[in-house]
């Protein structure tokens, strides 16, 4: 029997899409090239944030997001089992800090605007700070305290999600790659495309990350979604304690929002459950080039000693990169295509899209079914001009 809605992209975003619309009593199949969980979601921290959104649209949806992560993962053990449905989440909170007298006010001018709008935003003396991470630089000059961020491991939210959609008569196919779409006589989606044949289905979603705007204009829809790669080193284990939460410089913040695509670094580090820290970011525009470049790796290390003195000397176990899907507008793109019937989008979440995840796909099955949504799709819309015609504006 065919599917109602064939997902392509078994990464978190295609994943949680999966579970939403499976959750509606669709049948779903979902579809990747490669591996489950294997690109972007494979290459991110877990991060599940609220401190790095300015008021707007994408903090909405973030918002919904971690409202939605603590209970869908708990229906989903419920459902699964403990053995299926273990996402290591961890409601730890995080620490945003500045470290000169520059970034102080632009700290805490952003750190208002976000509590305007009721987010928790606590601003903390450097003392304070210091409390709550020890081991912090004493070189703090503000800091605000996030304790709605949140952490989960990507890769296993992923396989959970996917495991809900196999349990409800679903399907997940690894090393299918969907090449495109089939329309019938009045030119709706009727299929899918792939090196097996032709899976027939109603409906299409493209969950395709990076490669989003591939598909998407194989569909015969093009959208301007761009791969911006980024870089992250992984320590020896440490200490439980070391690094309590997650924290990072308040430069953080602008590098998420640049449009630039020359490299920028910001310090971020965080703590995982086994032990091991997290020390990133790196942003940069070069395509799908995977060179491992030495010098960012050293930057990323640079920055996060001095931010976390005690790292000095503690030895880098791995260092990995992976490609996130960005739009030049820096929201991403969700919902029906105008242009094809039966095909949807969703992608374009850049680093945020383990943290949007769960909003994400309640959010396209709602207006897939018909429900009213918890947060306004207008923003995300398909056909909104720098996705449509992007290519001028990134």
């Amino acid at each position: 029997m065919s599917p109602d809605i064939v997902v392509v992209g078994a990464g978190v975003i295609g994943a949680a899409c999966a579970e939403a619309l499976s959750a509606s009593g669709l049948k779903v199949t979902v579809l990747d090239r490669a591996g489950i969980a294997g690109g972007t979601t494979a290459a991110g921290e877990g991060n599940v944030l609220v401190s790095d959104k300015a008021p707007g649209p994408e903090l909405e949806l973030a918002r919904a997001s971690r409202r939605r992560w603590p209970d869908l993962l708990a229906a989903l053990r419920e459902e699964l089992g403990p053995t299926l449905a273990e996402a290591e989440w961890e409601a730890k909170g995080g620490l945003v800090v500045a470290t000169t007298e520059e970034a102080a006010a632009p700290l805490a001018h952003f750190a208002a605007a976000q509590r305007a709008v009721g987010i928790s935003a606590d601003e903390l003396t450097p003392e304070a700070a210091a409390q709550l991470e020890p081991h912090l630089t004493r070189g703090v000059t503000a800091a605000v305290h996030y304790p709605e961020d949140a952490q989960l491991q990507p890769v296993l939210a992923a396989t959970t999600l996917l495991a809900a959609v196999r349990a409800r008569g679903g399907e997940v196919r690894a090393g299918t790659a969907a090449r495109g779409v089939t329309r019938d006589a009045a030119g709706r989606v009727s299929g899918v495309r792939t090196d097996d044949g032709t899976l027939a289905c109603r409906a299409v979603v493209n969950a395709c990350g990076p490669w989003a705007g591939s598909f998407a204009a194989r569909a015969g829809a093009p959208i301007t979604v761009l791969p911006r790669r980024g870089m992250i080193l992984v320590t020896g284990p440490l200490p439980a304690g070391t690094v309590r939460r997650k924290v990072y410089d308040a430069d953080y913040v602008g590098a998420v929002a640049s449009s630039d695509a020359d490299l920028q670094t910001s310090t971020v580090v965080e703590s995982t459950r086994a032990g091991t820290v997290l020390i990133g970011s790196s942003r940069e525009r070069v395509g799908f080039d995977e060179t491992v470049r030495v010098d960012v790796l050293r930057e990323l290390a640079r920055k996060a000693v001095a931010l976390f003195p005690v790292l000095a000397g503690v030895p880098v176990m791995r260092a990995y990169g992976g490609f996130r899907p960005y739009a030049p507008d820096h929201l991403p793109v969700i919902g029906a295509d105008p242009r094809l019937p039966g095909l949807w989008h969703a992608t374009g979440h850049e680093g945020a899209g383990i943290g949007l995840a769960a909003a994400t796909g309640r959010l396209l099955a709602d207006l897939y079914t018909g429900a009213v949504p918890e947060v306004d799709p207008e923003p995300f819309r398909v056909d909104r001009p720098a996705v449509i015609e992007g290519e001028r504006a990134a």
